[in-house]
Order: C-alpha cells, then sequence, then structure tokens
C-alpha cells in the first residue's frame, strides 16, 4: 500500500504543528516558571526585610530598656561609699550601651564590628580561632 504525496504532506503538516505546539507549550511552562520563580524570590525579600525590621526594633525596644534600668539603678544607689561607685559605674554602662543600642541598631554594631576587625584583623583572627576553639570544646562528645 503505497502512500500518496497528498498523505505524506498531510502527515508532514501534523508532525509540524504538533512540533510548534510542543514548543509553544515549552515556552509558555518557561514563563510561567519564571514568573513563580520571581514571585517566590520576592516573598522571600520582604520576608527578610520583616525579619531585619522586626529585630532592628527589638534592639531598639532592648537598647531603651537597658537605659530605663540604668537610670532606675542610678535612682536607688546608694549615696556614698563604694557600692556606690560601683553602681554608679554599672548604671553609667547599662544608660551607655542602651543608648548605644537604640540609636545605631544591629547595622551600627555590625558596621561598627566590621571597621574593629578591619583595624585589627591579627586580634579579631586569634579571638575567632579561641571562640571556636571554646564551643567545639564545650560541645564535643566526653
Amino acid at each position: 500500500m503505497a502512500t500518496s504525496y497528498q498523505e505524506k504532506k498531510d502527515i508532514g503538516n501534523v508532525a509540524s504543528d504538533i512540533g510548534h505546539k510542543a514548543q509553544e507549550a515549552a515556552a509558555q511552562a518557561g514563563a510561567q516558571a519564571k514568573d513563580l520563580a520571581s514571585s517566590v524570590s520576592q516573598k522571600v525579600g520582604d520576608a527578610a526585610s520583616f525579619v531585619g525590621k522586626k529585630a532592628e526594633e527589638t534592639a531598639a525596644g532592648l537598647g531603651g530598656g537597658m537605659k530605663s534600668l540604668g537610670e532606675t539603678i542610678r535612682a536607688h544607689a546608694p549615696a556614698s561609699g563604694v557600692g556606690a561607685a560601683a553602681t554608679t559605674a554599672v548604671a553609667d554602662s547599662l544608660e551607655t550601651g542602651g543608648r548605644y543600642l537604640k540609636e545605631q541598631g544591629l547595622c551600627g554594631i555590625g558596621k561598627d564590628m566590621t571597621s574593629l576587625i578591619q583595624r585589627n584583623p591579627i586580634p579579631a583572627l586569634l579571638i575567632g580561632v579561641g571562640a571556636g576553639f571554646l564551643l567545639a570544646k564545650a560541645t564535643a562528645r566526653r
């Protein structure tokens, strides 16, 4: 049974149509995957921004609490003696640290730490190695 020229042409057209439709479907699937990835990326970015904002708010709140605690300690400190000097030093430290944390936040702390490490790379490296060693000793099985 011989296939006519027209039948061959029709089969070729059907195959060509199937190929075009497959290409269109693949292009559409690729576009949908790209849109989905973009949407997921945006949502992850939004979540990270939200977490960062909440962390900054928490740091500011903690700073305010430290400052308030320092003021309370100062208000109830003894008037004179060795205890007065120690209490005043603790109150000063709490107020200064609280003010710094409230004003600078976590970003400010990160920038200051980066600057400190850049100015003192060898001591920073040694501190990191020492902290890693102590952490390893603390978590090692006995």
